[in-house]
Order: structure tokens, then C-alpha cells, then sequence
């Protein structure tokens, strides 16, 4: 039987098991073997393989697939406070998000990537990379960005929103064929989104397309070009003189930012020194606005994703368990990435 050793891999670490306990689970296979198996480095009978299938509940055609993504790992992985097994269920989501996105085109067709990427090595800085970014958008320099899910998505950038744990607020990723996706948690406050949308957007014009070397600092790049492109320098810079945490909320109301991302704004740009910075901090702390600020913002919403869950079920007429034979998978993965979906949306996508 032919099987892909890492698609073994991918459904062990979806179904949240250890090699032990699935070894334990399946009668006759040792902890070794399959350790092996899953390197590479040696084969299971065509008896124990069917075994796991079924204990893992994934459809052989499953375990003949060769699924993977790109994943812009960098900043999370670097937090020792994350452990393993829930960096594991969000690799794994973001793996299975991509892969359904691909499976998808195969019968739709995505806007296509038209956004220009810039290479920081050619001397070009982030900042300056964020103000070709907002022309590109045809965005001025002094507007805040308001639509900011549908002018990412109108560039052919699939955005997904997935409830995941708080110790991650997004991640950036190419399919396998290549389409560019924005992961974001769900259940961030909508200045978060903004802020980790531009930041993941920094990432996919900067960081993608180049060699990038170790010297350099991606988060702290991707950091500055959000900032950049969020609130551009020379329209937010005389606002942020003589800053007092009184005027925070008409800023945070007008830029459609945090308060948080306020105040390192106007300390990256030297317009307050660290022991001001120091003081706005521990006065959003005392207030208890470090985490959740009061004053919410708008934000639209994702659809790309969206309207090609709709135009499969509305117009190719398929089910849900026509989706999960059609892709290999669980009915159970169908419902966890794609049930969820709001199908109530104008399509602007087309079918092929």
C-alpha cells in the first residue's frame, strides 16, 4: 500500500496523539516502527496501516496526499512559553486551511496576487515599503485604512479566521499552489486585527520572495511596516506632540488602532522619550487597559474564503460530505474549517 509517511504524521498530530499513544491504540505496531515510518526510514504492513486509518478516522485517500504549506513561523516559535502541543494544533489548522483553499481552486478561481514585493537588502526600509504598499492601494497619506479585510483581499490575499489559542494573533502562509493566506485569530480585539493583518502583510511583501539573513529582525521589520502603513508618519507625527493619555481615544477612534500601538508609535518616532513611553504603559496597566482597551473599532470582514465554501454548496450544488470525499478528509475537519463559514455573502468569485 502507498502511503505518504508525513500525512500519517499530519492526522496523528490533528487528532492531538503521541507516537506512544498511538502505537498503544493499535495492536502490533511497537513505538519504534512507527517512529520510523513516519521519518521515512521503514514500511508498516498493509494490516497496520488500515489499522491507524481507522483508528484515526481519516480515509485512506487521505494518506495518499502530499499536503503542505509555507508557514512564517518566525516570531511565535521564539516564545518558550508556548508549548508544544498547542503549536502543533495551530500548524496543523493552518495546514488543513491551506490545503482545503487549494482543493477549492481546482474548481473556482481566486483574484490573483497583484501586490509588488520589495526586497529590504536593495536598501528600501519598511517604512518606506509600507508608503509604496498604500499607493499601490491608492490609499492618501493622511486617511486611516477602513476596509482593510477587503483592500488585502481585492490583492488576491486569502484571509482566514480561525479561533485560535490567545498565545497567537496570526500567521502568513503560501499553499502548496502557491496562493498567498493571512491566518488571524478570531478572537482578537478588532485593533489587533488591523495591526496583525498590516503586520502579516509586511511580512508577504518583505520576507517571502527574498533571502532574508539572521542579522536581521522580521518581527521588528513587519512590526515597522505596520506601523508605517497603519499610521504613516508624516499625517499622525503632529498629532502624537504633547501626547496626553486623554487625547488616546480620539487617535485610537480616528486611526482605527490601539492605544498600545499609539504610544510605540509616538516613541519610535521620538516624539516622546522611554521614561514617557514607561508612564503611558503603566498608566494604561493602572486603568486596566493593557489588555482589553476600552472604545472599540470598526473592521469589515474576510470573504474570499467565504464565497468559495458558497459557490461550491450554492452554485457546483455539492454537500458537505461531498466536500469531505472530494478532499480526502473527515467529515470532522469539513465541519471544524469549512461548516463554520457565513455562506450568506454576494459571490465575487467565479466558477471555472
Amino acid at each position: 500500500m502507498k502511503v505518504n509517511h508525513n500525512q500519517l504524521t499530519l492526522a496523528r498530530e490533528y487528532r492531538g496523539w503521541t507516537q506512544t499513544k498511538l502505537s498503544k491504540a493499535v495492536q502490533g505496531l511497537s513505538q519504534s516502527n512507527l517512529s520510523k515510518f513516519e521519518k521515512g526510514l521503514g514500511g508498516l504492513s498493509d494490516e497496520i496501516l488500515e489499522k491507524i486509518f481507522n483508528v484515526l478516522q481519516f480515509p485512506k485517500g487521505f494518506f495518499e496526499r502530499k499536503i503542505s504549506v509555507e508557514l512564517e513561523t518566525a516570531n511565535y516559535r521564539k516564545k518558550n512559553t508556548i508549548p508544544k502541543s498547542i503549536i502543533q494544533d495551530f500548524e496543523t489548522s493552518c495546514t488543513f486551511i491551506g490545503y482545503i483553499i487549494d482543493e477549492m481552486s481546482n474548481s473556482i478561481d481566486y483574484p490573483d496576487f497583484s501586490l509588488k514585493t520589495l526586497d529590504i537588502e536593495e536598501g528600501y526600509t519598511p517604512e518606506e515599503i509600507a508608503q509604496f504598499t498604500r499607493k499601490d492601494f491608492r490609499i492618501f497619506d493622511n486617511e486611516p485604512i477602513e476596509d482593510i479585510f477587503r483592500i488585502i483581499e481585492d490583492k488576491g490575499i486569502i484571509i482566514y479566521e480561525l479561533n485560535a489559542n490567545e498565545k497567537f494573533d496570526g500567521i502568513s502562509l503560501f499553499t502548496k499552489k502557491g496562493f498567498p493566506v493571512i491566518v488571524l485569530n478570531k478572537k482578537l480585539p478588532n485593533d489587533r486585527k488591523r495591526f496583525t493583518l498590516a503586520h502579516e502583510l509586511g511580512h508577504l511583501i518583505m520576507h517571502t520572495a527574498f533571502p532574508v539573513p539572521n542579522i536581521r529582525d522580521k518581527e521588528q521589520e513587519a512590526n515597522d511596516f505596520a506601523s508605517e502603513f497603519l499610521m504613516p508618519e508624516r499625517a499622525i507625527r503632529n498629532s502624537l506632540e504633547g501626547l496626553k493619555l486623554s487625547s488616546l481615544s480620539a487617535l485610537k477612534s480616528y486611526w482605527l488602532t490601539s492605544k498600545a500601538s499609539i504610544i510605540r508609535r509616538a516613541y519610535s518616532l521620538g516624539v516622546i522619550n522611554q521614561n514617557k513611553y514607561k508612564y503611558f504603559n503603566i498608566e494604561l496597566s493602572r486603568i486596566g487597559e493593557k489588555k482589553n482597551e476600552k472604545g472599540s473599532v470598526s473592521i469589515d470582514e474576510a470573504i474570499t474564503f467565504d464565497m468559495a465554501v458558497k459557490l461550491h454548496l450554492k452554485e457546483l450544488e455539492y454537500t458537505y460530505d461531498d466536500l469531505a470525499n472530494a478532499f480526502d478528509l473527515p467529515e470532522d475537519v469539513i465541519q471544524r474549517y469549512v461548516l463554520k463559514q457565513n455562506l450568506f455573502l454576494k459571490p465575487k468569485l467565479t466558477v471555472n
